[in-house]
This record gives structure tokens, C-alpha cells and sequence, in this order.
């Protein structure tokens, strides 16, 4: 119980003995209760402090699925190309506005100083008021302009196609940098747990060294070889649970959240999957690459505007209709109803059209060479990261056998420097060598972990789904 409830009960209690009717009694009572209540308050909120605090302490735990969904919704980078995309929408619709009917309307008050008129054999005849209203409204269509406004509209479509695919893009590479990210934090964890073991034992070794030297097996120089191998193992302890941290603080950033909130990972559960042939894999990521198909879309998007630019050498050809209202009581019809057929032609424009040309052209030759470059690089990159899955896979099975084989090397040289037999270098060797085969072990199976991401990934394979 809070110390100030106890203070307060033993105040009622010590006051129950007071006659009820005496005035003072009374008064104390009463201020009994506020101390009370007073007190109450004071554990409740001591209460809520000690919640609130506790529930900082725990995180709950991620794992990597949700962590992918999470950063590919909340990500800043996936945000800013969303916002872009809105942009090129927006676009399309100012294109597409292009092809519908524009519509006009205007209204208005005119004053004259004089009376318009004509002189008709030395007579003047009024032709208008001084002062008057008109009002008129017009509708403008094109009617053919030989595909260039459509063409402009399909342009922009094949341009937000393309700003779409960037989007896709970038959300699957956040997905290869976190899952990159959670494995690194994951092996972080794994060889703070090897340093920490590696301290319990140079620990272990070093509380033998001292019964040896006490009791005159060993000498001075053995115990101070040990401790300074545990300062080692400390720092290297140190150096594992800093490198976590940053980790830790690196994928609460990628997520959007405070830096320093706790971050628990849990183990991704094993899946089997097949790696798939090297030339099934780049025929598969020429098709799904979200690079590759920007590209494609990208040309498809410069044809539409070279046939949009083409249409400049070509005539418009537009239909107006309105009605025009002037107020007049000298005219026989003050309102009057017109339909009108307009061709426009762009004689010349100084060779802008055909500067116009030639830069599409040019761009459409450098996309052709960049997909060239971009399938060569995808190809390097499938090669990069089959060959690290073989390799890291390799090495799993090579230092898992190491762990057993330095663990037993570890027993033996213990137990012989325990009996006074063994030296204290053979022992401190044995701890180094089975740390070393376990952080062996886990990198290999970490570098395994992030290499089958990056193949998925180089594939074109969404990582948000392949990791469900």
C-alpha cells in the first residue's frame, strides 16, 4: 500500500476516539477524509506512472510479414511517389479535358458617349442605344485534328502507366531494404548472444585460473592473460548490443515510428522455396521487372506524342455554335442563333514542329539503348544473388558441423587445464574458436536469408507477397 494511505489510516483510526460530539473532533475527522481522498488520488496516479512505464519497457513483437506491409504503406519514400502519381493523374485529366466541348458565356453593360449612327444623303439614322446589355454563350468542338489531341490524352495514360509502375517499384525496393534491415537486426541479436556466451565462459575460465594461481598450479601470468581476454570479450559485447540498437532505430525510421521505441523481431519461420533456373529467372524478370515494363511503357508513351507533334503539319478543323443577345431597338432581331465550320492550319512555326520531332526521336533511341543496359544489369544482378544463395547455403552446412567439432575441442581443454595438464592459451583458443564457428554459422545463415531476397527481388517478385 501506498505510504501516504497508511498515513492517513492510521490518522482515522487515531481519531476514531474522539466524541462524535465534540466540535473539534469533528473538524479533524473531516479533515481525516480529505487527507484521505488526498491520499487516494496520489496512489492512483503513482499507479498509472508505474503502467505506463512498464508497458514502454515491452514492445510487441514483429514479424517480418507484417513489418513488410508496414513499411510499404507507411514508408516516406512510397508516399512522396504516391503523391507524384496524383500529379500525373491529374495530368491525364487536364489532356483528356482537351477532347471535350468547350463552353463559353459572357454578359455585360456598354456606355457611349454619342448615339452610333449614319449619315444617309446628309441624315443621320440612329443604328444603336447609348446605352445597352449584351449577353452570349458558345460551344467549340473539335471535330478531327488528324489524332493529335487523342494522341496527347494516350500519351499522358501511357505516362501515369509508367509513373504507376515507379510507384510499384520503389514500394518493392523499401521491401528488399527492410527485409535487408530485419536480417541484419536478426544477426545482431544472434552474435549478441555469442559474445554474451563467450564472456560467461572467459568468466568461467578466469574464476579456474584464479584457484589455480591460488593454490600455486599456475602463475601469475596465466590469470592476467585471461582477464585481459575477457576485457576483450566485454567490449566485443558492448559492440554487438550498440550495432542492435542502431538497427533497431534504423527500421523504426523505415516504419515511421519514434526512434527509440523497442523493437522485438521474431525469427521468420522456415519456407522451402525452389530457386528457380538462372534463364528462367531473367525470362521471368523481363516481363515483371517494374523497370523493364516503365521503359515499354515509356516508348508507348513517345509514340502518341510523336503523332500528337506530327498533327502540327496537318489542318484543325473545329465546330462553333452560339447565341448572341445585344439590346437593341433599332435592330430587327436583337438575338441571333450561328453555327460555324473552322479549319485552322499552322503554316509555319519557325521549325518548331520538327525540333519537336527530332527530340522524340532522340529520346526514343536512348530508351531503347537504357533497356539494352538495364536487362544487362539485371542479368549481373540474378548472377550476384544465385551465387550468394549457393555459396551462403554451402557455408551453413560447413559451420554447423564447425559448432559441434569446437564445442567438443572446448570441453576437452577445460578439462585438461581444470586437472593442471592443459595450458591456459589452449583454453582462451577453444572459447575463440567456438565463437568464432558460431558467428560463422549465423552469418552464413543470415547472408543466405538476404540473398534470397534479393533474388526475389531481381526476379520481380512482389516481397510482401512471396513473404506471407
Amino acid at each position: 500500500m501506498n505510504v501516504f494511505a497508511l498515513k492517513g489510516a492510521a490518522y482515522v483510526v487515531g481519531l476514531g476516539s474522539l466524541k462524535s460530539n465534540n466540535p473539534v473532533g469533528r473538524m479533524m475527522m473531516k479533515e481525516a477524509k480529505r487527507t484521505m481522498s488526498r491520499c487516494a488520488l496520489l496512489s492512483l496516479m503513482h499507479a498509472l506512472v508505474l503502467v505506463i512505464l512498464c508497458c514502454r519497457v515491452y514492445a510487441e513483437p514483429l514479424y517480418l510479414p507484417e513489418g513488410l506491409k508496414m513499411v510499404t504503406a507507411e514508408s516516406r519514400l512510397v508516399k512522396i511517389r504516391e503523391q507524384e502519381e496524383k500529379t500525373t493523374e491529374a495530368d491525364t485529366l487536364v489532356a483528356r479535358a482537351r477532347l471535350l466541348p468547350n463552353v463559353y458565356a459572357s454578359a455585360g453593360q456598354s456606355y457611349l458617349n454619342n448615339t452610333p449612327s449614319v449619315k444617309l444623303n446628309n441624315v443621320h439614322a440612329p443604328i444603336s442605344q447609348e446605352n445597352y446589355y449584351a449577353y452570349s454563350a458558345a460551344v467549340q468542338q473539335i471535330l478531327f485534328d488528324f489524332m493529335g489531341t487523342a494522341s496527347q490524352y494516350k500519351a499522358s495514360v501511357a505516362l501515369l502507366d509508367a509513373k504507376r509502375l515507379d510507384t510499384k517499384r520503389t514500394r518493392n525496393l523499401v521491401a528488399l531494404d527492410f527485409a535487408f534491415l530485419y536480417f541484419d537486426a536478426l544477426e545482431s541479436e544472434k552474435l549478441i548472444a555469442v559474445a554474451e556466451k563467450e564472456k560467461e565462459s572467459l568468466e568461467a575460465h578466469l574464476q579456474v585460473a584464479r584457484d589455480l594461481h591460488s593454490a600455486g598450479v599456475i602463475t601469475k601470468n596465466d590469470l592476467l592473460q585471461a582477464e585481459v581476454k575477457l576485457s576483450d570479450a566485454k567490449q566485443k559485447l558492448l559492440t554487438a548490443q550498440n550495432l542492435r540498437r542502431i538497427n533497431g532505430a534504423r527500421i523504426n525510421t523505415m516504419l515511421a515510428r519514434p526512434i527509440s521505441m523497442p523493437v522485438e523481431l521474431m525469427e521468420p519461420a522456415a519456407a522451402d522455396r525452389e530457386m528457380i533456373s538462372l534463364e528462367a529467372a531473367a525470362d521471368k524478370a523481363e516481363k515483371e521487372r517494374p523497370e523493364v515494363q516503365m521503359v515499354d511503357t515509356t516508348m508507348k508513351g513517345l509514340g502518341f506524342e510523336e503523332t500528337a507533334r506530327k498533327s502540327e503539319y496537318y489542318p484543325r478543323f473545329l465546330a462553333q455554335g452560339g447565341y448572341n443577345y445585344t439590346e437593341n431597338r433599332y435592330q430587327v432581331y436583337e438575338g441571333i442563333w450561328s453555327v460555324n465550320l473552322l479549319m485552322n492550319i499552322n503554316i509555319f512555326s519557325g521549325g518548331a514542329t520538327k525540333a519537336e520531332l527530332d527530340k522524340i526521336r532522340s529520346r526514343k533511341m536512348t530508351l531503347a539503348v537504357q533497356k539494352k543496359k538495364l536487362l544487362e544489369d539485371i542479368r549481373l544482378e540474378l548472377e550476384k544473388y544465385y551465387l550468394d544463395c549457393a555459396n551462403a547455403k554451402e557455408r551453413i552446412v560447413v559451420t554447423k558441423s564447425a559448432i559441434a567439432q569446437s564445442e567438443e575441442n572446448l570441453r576437452i581443454n577445460k578439462a585438461r587445464y581444470a586437472e593442471g595438464v592443459g595450458l591456459a592459451l589452449d583454453v582462451t583458443d577453444a572459447i575463440a574458436l567456438q565463437s568464432l564457428a558460431e558467428t560463422n554459422y549465423y552469418k552464413s545463415l543470415y547472408d543466405y536469408y538476404r540473398s534470397e531476397a534479393g533474388y526475389l527481388y531481381a526476379i520481380g517478385r512482389e516481397l510482401r507477397e512471396a513473404y506471407q
